[in-house]
């Protein structure tokens, strides 16, 4: 009921009642996404997770920062060198390897690795019943 109806006494008027359910309607609508967003584990989590990456971002660029402010320039100035000069030696390297790969040889391991691709649950298997039969080898022989 609105104010007016309990001043005055009377019954309140159809419009009345029509604001105090739309009104109470409203009311429940938020108590029930507040309820729902409590409920929602999955959310928090996420919402929890995000907060906790920005912290690790925000520490580690700070670490980085620290790090860079303590190096000298010298050393920073031969880090990016050699970086560049690997960098520039690993390609050269791929190159040749390529340029010198006989053709039949290059297909053959194109194939091998798009089959490896295709495999990988089967190619990790194997892998790790190799590994095992090597470690039992060993432990025999020892």
């Amino acid at each position: 009921m609105t104010d007016k109806s309990r001043n005055n006494g009377s019954t309140p008027t159809p419009e009345a009642l029509r604001e105090q359910a739309q009104g109470t309607r409203e009311e429940l609508g938020r108590t029930v996404e507040a309820l729902a967003a409590k409920a929602d584990i999955k959310a928090q989590a996420q919402q929890k997770a995000a907060r906790v990456k920005s912290q690790v971002q925000d520490k580690t660029a700070h670490a980085l920062h620290v790090a860079q402010d303590k190096t000298p320039e010298a050393v920073r100035d031969k880090a990016a060198y050699a970086k560049q000069q690997l960098a520039e030696t690993a390609h050269a390297f791929g190159e040749k390897i390529q340029d010198n790969t006989p053709d039949p040889v290059a297909d053959k391991v194109a194939r091998t690795a798009q089959v490896a691709r295709g495999n990988r649950n089967l190619l990790i298997a194997g892998a790790a019943a190799l590994a095992v039969v090597v470690l039992v080898r060993r432990r025999r022989k020892s």
